[in-house]
């Protein structure tokens, strides 16, 4: 896109346009560009093809129901997590200003998450990773990891796990064979679990991507948005109605004849990358429908999403807390600091308070997921407490630091812009 606006603009001050007449044509084109950027056809850099051949699809197994509702992460869990929160601290707080400004991840940051082995946990031993058992609990501590760094890399680093999880709960056993191979080698590929639609009160449950029956397979028109990554994305899972069956999910790969994706800023989650997946007349075969176009396996989908952004909330809320306790102690105002006051102090008391409400209730949601028991209402109270309380939240971190929350020298401001985005978003990750 860089290269494209560059040459236009060199273009466009040349003055041999001027006599034959293109100014204006050229200069539309140059406006066009910066404030939409360029549609490209998607990466294509890899071919997936089944390097062996499954009897029947592999699935991990529940976590044991020992009937008792203990949130302490077990050994294991906690090791996962210290860890990643390592590489959130050191690596993705430090690079999120410059990543927020550049619409991208630096070079070789993603790479580097990729070797924390995100997606290899939810991916089963007999398919190259290291999972033994579902865990969801465990993804939602990631999640708020990572996003205690940052929340808009976190979602970039999060996002090829998103497709991993999904062929691995519910592909057949063909779809894992071709794709999930390519998830636990070294070069992990860039993936996207495509929702998120730009209309006025989208429902996840109802989207206007449509999909339509071929002799040989299904064809996909229409554009999703907000998808993160999608500029380098190869491997995406679409959702689409699908005539006469309703909402369904598809494997769609980017070097697919009429996939191209688009730049899309965003106000919050900005160096996500989020970028629009335009879909026309897309051919795909037969054995592109995810989980067989099953009502329930879509709806899990939409749980699991809207779980996985309940916990992201959660770890950038704490990142607000943590960096709004020490300013209000060390700022000081009429000869002491902030902190006396009665209004600051309670301030910080309430986002204290609605976070561990929102962190409760999003890993009891995760907890009866991973089990298999019912969760629906669990997760419909983490979506609701994660999108007020945490705009809420971000809200309450601004104004705490007063002036200095609005400027970008505190990342506040930041946190603030990518909180407001939970309450919208549908898709891109996946516990």
């Amino acid at each position: 896109m860089g290269l494209g606006l560059a040459a236009l603009t060199k273009l466009a001050g040349s003055k041999v346009i001027d006599r034959v007449g293109l100014r204006e044509p050229v200069q539309n084109l140059v406006t066009a560009g910066t404030r939409t950027g360029f549609r490209a056809a998607g990466a294509a850099s890899r071919s997936f093809r089944a390097a062996r051949r499954l009897g029947q699809p592999v699935r991990l197994a529940p976590t044991e129901d020992t009937g008792l509702f203990d949130l302490t992460p077990t050994e294991d869990q906690q090791l996962i997590v210290e860890t990643v929160a390592e590489f959130a601290a050191e690596q993705l707080r430090p690079a999120a200003a410059d990543a927020d400004a550049k619409l991208q991840a630096p070079e070789g940051l993603l790479s580097r998450a990729a070797e924390l082995g995100v997606s290899l946990v939810g991916i089963p031993e007999e398919l190259g990773g290291v999972g033994t058992e579902r865990s969801v609990v465990t993804g939602a501590l990631v999640a708020e990891a990572l996003a205690h760094g940052d929340l808009g890399l976190a979602v970039a680093v999060l996002a090829p796990s998103a497709v991993s999880t999904a062929l691995v709960q519910w592909g057949d056993a063909e779809q894992q064979a071709t794709y999930l191979p390519a998830f636990v080698g070294e070069n992990v590929p860039a993936a996207a679990l495509a929702l998120q639609e730009r209309v006025p009160m989208f429902d996840p449950f109802k989207p206007s991507t449509r999909a339509r029956r071929t002799p040989k397979g299904y064809q996909l028109d229409g554009v999703k948005s907000l998808v993160p990554r999608a500029a380098q994305a190869e491997l995406f899972v679409v959702s689409a109605d699908l005539e006469g069956r309703g909402p369904a999910l598809f494997i769609v790969e980017s070097g697919n004849p009429g996939v191209t994706v688009e730049t899309e800023p965003a106000m919050g989650l900005r160096a996500a990358g989020t970028g629009k997946l335009h879909l026309e007349k897309v051919a795909l075969p037969a054995g592109a429908l995810l989980g067989g176009g099953s009502a329930e396996v879509f709806a899990e989908v939409v749980r699991l999403s809207r779980l996985g952004w309940a916990a992201l909330a959660t770890g950038t809320a704490k990142a607000v807390l943590d960096y709004v306790v020490p300013y209000v102690n060390e700022r000081e105002a009429f000869g002491e600091p902030i902190s006396h006051r009665q209004a600051v102090a309670f301030g910080v008391a309430d986002i204290a308070i609605e976070l561990e409400g929102l962190r409760l209730v999003t890993l009891r949601a995760a907890a009866r997921a991973e089990r298999g028991r019912p969760y629906a209402r669990e997760v419909a109270l983490a979506r609701r407490l994660a999108t007020e309380k945490g705009m809420r939240i971000g809200n309450a971190g601004v104004q705490l630091l007063g002036g200095h929350g609005y400027i970008k020298e505190h990342p506040v401001e930041r946190w603030y812009r990518d909180l407001r985005a939970v309450g919208v978003m549908e898709g891109a990750v996946l516990l």
